[in-house]
């Protein structure tokens, strides 16, 4: 019996040649009257109308087309069942043994930002994935292709022994219910957005594989890294690498850590982070003033550190940079010069990627057994309820260190103290179990630079005892949220030394 393959296509790279080689093989080709068909017949391959099996026309503008028991009783029928062989045959149903379908490319419709509601809906495929699912439902006896990366394995199968072939077939039916899988999330999640449904009954979320990582956090911790079909520009997953080793798990999240805080300054900036959290954060008039902040702000930290810009890098800063080891640099750009000199050091990643605020996305954190979901942390200090509850005001310079601190501590990783001088961090405290310990840390890295030192906190002082500390060490400003039940004794303490505080109303916890 002549095999046939029902072929119906919207991305058509590699198309010609793979359809050659089944025809040649034998093969009868099926098609829709659209793109595909005419392709084909334009290349010289002989095609059979789907019209013409199922003896009826497509209607409804096309959205009927293949949705009959003649396509859909010759991809279903158990060859090894004799009962389904004998009812295909009283009816006329002919098997078909591939079914070589894309769908319609709705992610490409959506991310088209001037795509009506309309053209979205449009681009649902129907007729597509119920072929698809079919096949792949039966792959004991059909071969079901849907991403052109396979044609060359299908086509090398022909001469394979049967074991083998049903093992390729087994493979491409789990990639086409991937593949559905995938398709069917982005379409639940565009029109669960367009309905406002913030928190529906279930959630799916679908990703592309992009890289196989050499190892996780550890060596003995397999990983991989993972794509959004619709992520932005201003991404690591949308980064452009032109130098260096491949990016490991740890710079992964390390960069775009980075980009994530350089993101925050319109001014020239440089951020530089070290294991999530930014060990130092300088701005300048240019990006290589801002890059020697950065550094001053510690030198020995940022040693092997991941480092984030915002401007081009040009040849000066470059030659800075080249003068350290560093793990990760990221930018805009990088100018001749600049590549010339940092791509002199072999292992360094060189990655070019927007930095621009895009639009929110939801952060997810997996659990054991669950999956945590909320917005992202997008409020910056106009955002919040601003109000001075010392008897001081801040000076004018004051007010520019305690902004660039709101800026940075709340990338910080909890309890979180940032100290500024307005220029750059003089000290950083993350992750502490106390914010006094925070604070306490912040404040020996800083030494001297303390002094006339601004003071950011994630979160509010339960207690005078923080204020107590920064004014010891010379600290002359505050920022903080506020809203403790014991305020009054931090705004006490603060007049007490002559301190400035400033009360946001907004927290930035970050675990």
């Amino acid at each position: 019996m002549t095999k046939r393959a029902l072929v119906s296509v919207s991305n058509k790279t590699g198309l010609i040649p793979f359809v050659k080689g089944l025809a040649e093989a034998g093969v009868e080709i099926l098609s829709t009257g659209g793109g595909t068909k005419q392709a084909l017949e334009e290349a010289g391959i002989a095609v059979v109308n789907v019209s013409d099996v199922t003896g009826f026309p497509e209607i409804l503008d096309g959205r009927v087309k293949t949705l009959h028991p003649n396509i859909h009783g010759g991809l279903l029928a158990m060859r090894t069942n004799d009962e389904h062989i004998k009812q295909i045959e009283k009816l006329g149903i002919e098997p078909i043994d591939y079914v070589v379908v894309n769908l319609y490319p709705f992610a490409e419709t959506i991310a088209n930002p001037e795509a009506s509601f309309a053209d979205a809906i449009e681009n649902i495929d129907i007729g597509g994935p119920s072929m698809l699912r079919s096949a792949a439902k039966n792959h004991a006896d059909v071969t079901v292709v849907v991403d052109p990366a396979d044609y060359d394995a299908v086509l090398a199968s022909l001469n394979a022994s049967k074991e083998e072939q049903l093992a390729l077939r087994q493979k491409l039916a789990a990639k086409v219910f991937r593949h559905t899988a995938a398709y069917d999330a982005m379409i639940g999640s565009y029109l669960t957005d367009a309905v406002g449904e913030e928190n529906p009954e279930s959630l799916t979320v679908t990703y592309t594989h992009k890289q196989t990582l050499r190892y996780g956090e550890n060596p003995h911790q397999k990983a991989a890294f993972y794509e959004s079909r619709t992520s932005s520009p201003s991404s690591i997953a949308q980064a452009k690498q032109l130098h260096g080793k491949e990016l490991s798990y740890n710079n992964i999240n390390d960069a775009n850590a980075a980009l994530e805080i350089v993101k925050e300054f319109s001014e020239p900036a440089a951020v530089a982070v070290k294991h999530m959290n930014p060990c130092g954060v300088g701005t300048g008039a240019t990006v290589g003033e801002a890059y020697t902040r950065a550094y001053e702000a510690d030198p020995k930290s940022i040693f092997g550190g991941i480092v984030a810009l915002n401007r081009e890098v040009d040849r000066e800063t470059a030659e800075k940079m080249a003068a350290i080891f560093l793990e990760v640099i990221l930018a805009p750009s990088f100018s001749e010069e600049a590549k010339a000199i940092l791509q002199q050091k072999k292992n360094i990643r060189l990655l070019e990627v927007a930095v621009t605020k895009g639009e929110l996305e939801k952060k997810l954190a997996s659990v054991h057994g669950g999956l945590l979901i909320q917005e992202e942390d997008h409020l910056g200090f106009d955002d919040g309820d601003i109000r001075i509850p010392t008897k001081r005001e801040p000076t004018e310079e004051e007010w520019t260190a305690l902004k660039l601190g709101w800026k940075v501590v709340k990338h910080v990783k909890s309890n979180a103290i940032v100290l500024t001088n307005g220029e750059m961090t003089v000290g950083i405290g993350a992750g502490q179990m106390n914010r006094v310990g925070a604070a306490a840390i912040a404040i020996e890295q800083a030494g001297e630079r303390a002094q006339g030192a601004a003071l950011a906190s994630d979160a509010f002082f339960p207690y005078g005892d923080t204020v107590e500390a920064a004014a010891k060490a010379g600290i002359t400003a505050i920022i903080q949220p506020g809203g403790s039940v014991r305020d009054n004794e931090s705004i006490e303490k603060a007049d007490e030394y002559g301190i400035a505080m400033v009360f946001t109303g907004v927290r930035h916890f970050k675990h």
